[in-house]
């Protein structure tokens, strides 16, 4: 077992350490005004209960089930809008890069670039992510085991960048359907990886609603605690205020104003756990 590289995010948000960081917010930038609103009720919730927050939001979702599945307000715009949630609220921002071309445009404004699951073994795109210098969070493909990820791993630390968070997200499981195998998380945190939990893509139904995902996200905050007791060093959890009225992944979000409640707990039982 390699040891922990714990990684800086920024001054003020380093995941591995020993504390607990979360990594919220909407699946989708839908428009200015509301992801604003959600990064303004994080920054409160991070107050209050002492976590530190990463922002969230895909400027664009390239894996859509439909062609007419909305997915985005695109590259520039999107970023324009995360610059401004850095700006005004003082959180970081994380966002999702499919393309390689598209890596050293987001650095300049992400704090840390994310690697969709279906991407999670595309060497060009990796490799690029890694030439940002940027942290670089990879979620475990679907398809694959925990161990297969040595060989993400290995590719972004070719570039010299070895600020890597790896991302357990539920494994197919037959058809519209994924279960989580909790050893994934020491497994991955092997590799010497800082490990986060995505507690609500976790519960998603992925294609089960036919031309879109469904989900199940009342099960989403048991996922979490039982992550944060087995050992994870991060949560990933979208959310939004109306989850049911939501472009993209509404089924599998938690509601924002449960999500205030959800972090409390699984800080409780973090620090129950002697942090580990």
């Amino acid at each position: 077992m390699k040891k922990i590289r714990s990684v800086e995010i920024t001054k003020d948000v380093v995941v591995g350490k020993g504390g607990l960081v979360a990594i919220c917010g909407p699946c989708v930038i839908e428009d200015r005004k509301s992801c604003l609103g959600i990064a303004e009720a994080l920054a409160a919730i991070e107050r209050d209960v002492g976590i530190p927050i990463i922002f969230k939001a895909s400027f664009d979702k390239a894996n859509r089930s439909s062609i007419d599945s909305f997915r985005g307000v695109g590259l520039k715009r999107g970023l324009s809008i995360l610059a401004e949630v850095k700006k005004r609220f003082g959180l970081p921002v994380t966002s999702d890069v499919h393309l390689p071309e598209q890596a050293g445009l987001a650095a300049k404004v992400l704090d840390l670039l994310q690697i969709p699951a279906f991407l999670c073994r595309q060497t060009d795109l990796l490799v690029a992510a890694g030439r940002t210098g940027k942290p670089v969070n990879v979620k475990k493909g679907q398809f694959m085991s925990p161990g297969e990820m040595a060989n993400v791993v290995a590719k972004i630390e070719s570039t010299g960048n070895k600020k890597i968070l790896l991302t357990e997200r539920g494994t197919t499981f037959g058809y519209n359907n994924l279960v989580v195998d909790f050893t994934s998380l020491p497994q991955m945190r092997a590799l010497g990886c800082p490990v986060v939990f995505d507690a609500t893509h976790s519960v998603q139904r992925p294609g089960g609603r036919g031309g879109r995902s469904g989900g199940r996200g009342r099960y989403a905050p048991a996922l979490a605690r039982a992550a944060v007791a087995v050992g994870c060093d991060a949560l990933f959890m979208e959310t939004h205020p109306r989850p049911k009225s939501a472009p993209s992944d509404g089924d599998n979000m938690i509601p924002l104003k449960n999500l205030r409640n959800v972090l409390y707990d699984a800080l409780d039982i973090h620090q129950l756990a002697g942090g580990r």
